[in-house]
Formats: structure tokens, sequence, C-alpha cells
């Protein structure tokens, strides 16, 4: 299974469940990787899309302890559990874990790769995502050349869990 998460130096993600900045750029990859995917997400997560409506083009499969929680064209799933089996009927690498915070850590020890926009700024953030270069189980194995939006730099960071089996 893959993460996908734009970071930045302190690892920040988010913000009152908004994204701390949004990149154009970013916001391409992330469709480029996950169109046509399976997208693994928390209720807020999904909440703070447009309108609150599951991503077009992709199977959406969304985490909540609400039992009563259902939306439109997402699979709704109860725990860490239900939403690995459910994830069985794909192949692991159409499976993209987007946040937020909890389900990153949640979901973490089963993925193998990540693919983490560095933003080169700190901002005020409350959400966080696992400190990759910190963590000797993890390692880049791709990175873009620095690019910049406006005043931001940024570059896509591949990771990839050492010893997994890509």
């Amino acid at each position: 299974m893959n993460l996908i998460v734009a970071a930045d130096n302190k690892w920040g993600i988010g913000l009152k469940n908004q994204l701390l900045v949004r990149i154009p750029n970013d916001m391409k990859f992330f469709r480029q990787e996950t169109t046509g995917k399976v997208i693994v997400m928390g209720r807020k997560t999904l909440e703070s899309f447009p309108q609150g409506q599951p991503l077009a083009k992709r199977v959406n499969i969304v985490l909540t302890t609400d039992p009563d929680y259902r939306v439109k064209d997402a699979i709704v799933v109860h725990s860490l559990e239900e939403a690995l089996e459910e994830v069985k009927q794909y192949a692991s690498e159409d499976v993209y874990v987007i946040g937020g915070e909890s389900i990153y850590r949640q979901f973490l020890p089963y993925c193998d790769v990540a693919h983490v926009t560095k933003i080169d700024h700190v901002y005020e953030a409350d959400t966080y995502f696992p400190d990759l270069d910190a963590d000797e189980g993890w390692q880049i194995t791709a990175e873009s050349e620095e690019q910049t939006y406006f005043d931001i730099a940024y570059t896509f960071t591949k990771y990839e869990r050492v010893g997994s089996s890509y």
C-alpha cells in the first residue's frame, strides 16, 4: 500500500481540518497518482473535500468509528481490521492512504511506499505525519528537483520501506 501526503519541515500536514497550503502541482500529482485507484481516508478528511463528497474516479474507503455514518459513493468501514479486509480485493500498489493523522499512523505499518511532497516551510499545524527521516525503516528512493510555487519551495519525495518487496 501507498501513503500520499504533503508535509512541512516539521511534518505538519494540517490545521483545523484543512491543508496547510494548496500547491497546484501537488494537487496535480495527487490526481495523477490516485485517479482510477483506491483511496483510504478518515471521516474528517472526507468532510474537508468540496461539499464533503468522495473524490470522483476513485474507490473511496472511509474509516470512522461512527456506526451510523453513511456517505453516497463511498465504502464506509469502522475499524482498521475492516479497512484492511476491504482493500485486500485490490492490488496493493493501487491503494493510497490519504489521511488524516490518525489514519496515517494506523496504516503506516502496512504501507511500503510513501509519496511525500516536502514543503520547505514551517506552518502553524495541529496535525502531523510521522517523521520518516527519523525512522530507519524508511529510505528515500526518489526525489524531484526543488520546485517553487510563488515563494514556497517543495520537492516530491518517494520513500520506500527498507527491505520492502518492491
